[in-house]
């Protein structure tokens, strides 16, 4: 009998998957994407142009010779240039000549030998928080760095509505609406008088929810230039013990406000003498020069040794996802200076000589618009106190004064009184002098 024929086994080749015909609707998709070059991103849009930076530029962009730069509040001499403070040159050489320095990483605290005069620099050197160990302090990348991770500490430990003046500086709603916390505003200052609105501060004490944020400028309040006085900072202290608010004190002008570093941090060591937990931010760019070494410390007081300890843990947390760890130099040249008496009494000159030219600026502004016989008040000029003052003049001669006198401010007729010198302040007087006339 004859075998059957051999056949191989049957192999199955795995199945291809059917891929479906496009409908009319998916090629018509298709081709628009072609077309159009869609992006994931459909939905992002520009953000707003930052309005000081924006300000700054269209004065660089502008060829006029005799322009008068009043938008950035950084310090400028009397020929109206940028001026490195004589103590930081002698501190950057004695850095640069140090042969042990090195570019190594800093912990997470940054530079602790600079966070300590910081913090003793704004609590005062015999502060009883030192001896008592319940304070911590972290360097951060200026006061804008200090006053972001306040905000994200704030946020995570101590949730509260934020209430803040209106005007303010214009990144501290940002700051703390970006880390989640409510804001609400309330009127700082009165335009009918150009003073500060004191009873609308206590009013918006007294009503805010119990342990609500309060953010305090330490001294020469930016925009406005108005700080409460030392009576009316006792009857704040008060108001905000009994209701339990939160003080979060932003000190960006130590010792350039009036020239003196107590006086000016005032008000900050007398809530510490009350008994308030607080956390204050710290800049050393106007007092220092130091604007884009981006120099800052944040220091929080504490009831007791063991939650500042935690603060202080959980501020480094907050900076090792975020920066991990502060730049240097800028640090290294305030720590040289505020450990050397001698360099340290230079610079307090050096802050001296800062705080009484922007007064004379201030006295002479006055004087000239007194002479032109400028209609209104202008006694706010020399009542203000810092680096800004708030003149008082509408949105539509803000526009005029650019266009016709080619003279830079805020919209909401802020000024650097830096950007006045000996050769302009009469031409200015005699530009806003004329806005108000006209406009």
């Amino acid at each position: 009998m004859t075998p059957p024929a051999y056949t191989s086994p049957t192999r199955t080749s795995p199945r291809r998957p059917e891929i479906p015909a496009h409908s009319s609707a998916q090629e018509t998709h298709s081709a628009k994407r072609q077309k159009t070059d869609l992006s994931d991103w459909q939905n992002l849009t520009l953000a707003p142009e930052d309005a000081i930076f924006k300000l700054l530029n269209e004065c660089l962009a502008d060829p006029f010779p005799d322009k008068i730069n009043l938008s950035v509040g950084a310090y400028r001499d009397n020929a109206g240039k940028p001026w490195v403070l004589p103590v930081v040159q002698k501190a950057k050489t004695t850095l640069l000549n140090d042969p042990l320095a090195n570019h190594e990483y800093t912990g997470l605290e940054g530079n602790t030998s600079f966070n300590e005069g910081a913090a003793r620099l704004v609590l005062g050197s015999k502060n009883p928080v030192f001896s008592e160990k319940r304070y911590t302090c972290i360097q951060t990348i200026s006061g804008t760095g200090a006053n972001r991770l306040a905000a994200e500490f704030l946020s995570k430990f101590h949730p509260a509505t934020v209430y803040i003046t209106n005007p303010t500086w214009g990144n501290h709603p940002k700051i703390f609406g970006a880390a989640g916390l409510p804001v609400v505003e309330y009127q700082y200052w009165d335009p009918k008088t150009r003073s500060l609105n004191y009873n609308v501060l206590l009013d918006n004490l007294n009503n805010s929810p119990n342990g609500s944020i309060f953010v305090l400028h330490a001294c020469a309040h930016n925009p406005t230039g108005l700080d409460p006085t030392q009576e009316q900072w006792k009857e704040i202290a008060s108001i905000m013990k009994t209701k339990r608010h939160f003080p979060f004190f932003d000190c960006a002008y130590q010792g350039f406000a009036s020239g003196d570093l107590d006086r000016d941090a005032w008000a900050v060591r007398y809530f510490v003498d009350q008994g308030f937990e607080l956390l204050c931010a710290q800049s050393f760019s106007k007092n220092f020069g130091l604007y884009n070494e981006r120099v800052g410390c944040l220091t929080g007081v504490f009831a007791n040794t063991d939650i500042a300890a935690k603060a202080k843990s959980q501020f480094c947390a907050l900076v090792r996802c975020s920066i991990s760890n502060a730049p240097g130099f800028g640090a290294k040249v305030v720590d040289i200076v505020l450990k050397d008496e001698r360099l340290c009494t230079e610079w307090k000159s050096n802050l001296k000589t800062m705080a009484d030219r922007i007064t004379l600026m201030r006295q002479l502004l006055f004087s000239h618009l007194k002479e032109l016989k400028t209609p209104g008040n202008w006694t706010h000029i020399t009542s203000q106190i810092g680096m800004f003052s708030y003149t008082g003049i509408s949105v539509k001669q803000v526009a005029a004064i650019k266009s016709k006198f080619h003279v830079y401010m805020t919209d909401e007729g802020r000024i650097s009184m830096a950007g006045l010198n000996e050769n302009n302040v009469r031409r200015f007087a005699e530009a806003v002098d004329w806005v108000v006339r006209n406009v």
